[in-house]
């Protein structure tokens, strides 16, 4: 697992960014993450007030260790009206990448570049990979059909070997990677380097309850499901019980209602406020109402451990 265009482009030993996750993610995680010579990334959303992000850049650029690297993740559609007051942040106090998600990543590219931050896209197929290519993103990520949350349609290989054909820019893989051997399949299908998630929920530096990551231990890549109940976009999670009763299809109000154009946008911002509310419920308090968001990687999962023994065995 040598040097890679990742690698160079963010400075780290190893090829590795921890995803950004809804919930999940925090401070101490990616300062653990960027202890271990990877870089570790956070959704903007994890903090509610503009402040809180804030005082995360400030506490996270003070801790950087050389050969680590941090960013953000940023919604940057409509469903996030927090978005441009997020990026003006980030861009005032600086951090070394950030993530765009489910939107057009223009606006931040250009006023990221200009801050001395760099862009990568989340992509899940060629046709957005090359307009975030020709918007001037830093490089695409490719998330596939083994990746937790909101996922893409291919696999790993067809989605990688797709993009690395047909790209200038650097690929990196999100989704499928729990151990080395992930990891070295990624790359050897062309990625430049991968994005992991679901592996750190169950570390100990993650701020979700005790519930939530032993079901990462004790629940399997088998044991994964795609619901539309969550933010009426396809999203994986562990089916529990709960999920299991509730179903993972939309209601027929739902499809009903997404099928009108004036107000397709207003039912998708509130179905999105009303998911994301709910797994916050999961995550943070134990309840019989259990929609804990996670990809098939848990399978490599078999212990709570801290981040730095999670990077050991993605590495060696």
């Amino acid at each position: 697992m040598g040097s890679t265009k990742l690698t160079e482009l963010l400075q780290i030993k190893y090829p590795i960014i921890q995803a950004p996750m809804f919930l999940v993610s925090n401070v101490a995680m990616v300062k653990a993450a960027m202890e271990t010579g990877i870089a570790g990334c956070i959704p903007a959303l994890n903090y509610r007030t503009l402040d809180e992000l804030r005082q995360a850049i400030r506490e996270l650029k003070a801790a950087k260790p050389e050969g680590g690297s941090f960013g953000f993740n940023l919604i940057v559609n409509k469903s996030n009206i927090k978005y441009k007051d997020q990026l003006d942040v980030l861009c005032q106090e600086g951090c070394d990448f950030i993530i765009t998600s489910l939107g057009s990543p223009q606006e931040t590219i250009e006023k990221a570049h200009v801050a001395g931050i760099k862009v990568f896209c989340d992509v899940t197929d060629l046709k957005f990979a090359k307009k975030v290519e020709d918007l001037g993103a830093d490089a695409a990520i490719a998330v596939n059909n083994e990746a937790g949350g909101h996922r893409g349609n291919l696999s790993p290989e067809e989605l990688i070997k797709l993009l690395k054909s047909n790209l200038s820019i650097p690929v990196i893989s999100a989704g499928g990677v729990g151990c080395k051997a992930d990891i070295d399949k990624m790359l050897s299908y062309g990625a430049e380097g991968v994005s992991v998630g679901s592996p750190f929920i169950a570390s100990e530096e993650a701020n979700v309850t005790d519930e939530y990551k032993q079901a990462c231990v004790d629940y399997g890549a088998e044991d994964i499901v795609m619901t539309e109940r969550i933010s009426g976009t396809p999203c994986t999670v562990i089916n529990t019980p709960y999920v299991q009763k509730i179903g993972t299809k939309a209601t027929w109000i739902e499809n009903l209602l997404n099928k009108n154009r004036k107000l397709k946008k207003w039912v998708k911002m509130v179905r999105f406020s009303i998911g994301m509310k709910a797994t916050e419920k999961a995550a943070k308090k134990a309840t019989y109402k259990t929609v804990w968001v996670a990809g098939p990687s848990i399978e490599h999962t078999k212990a709570v451990l801290p981040v730095k023994d999670i990077v050991a065995k993605l590495i060696s």
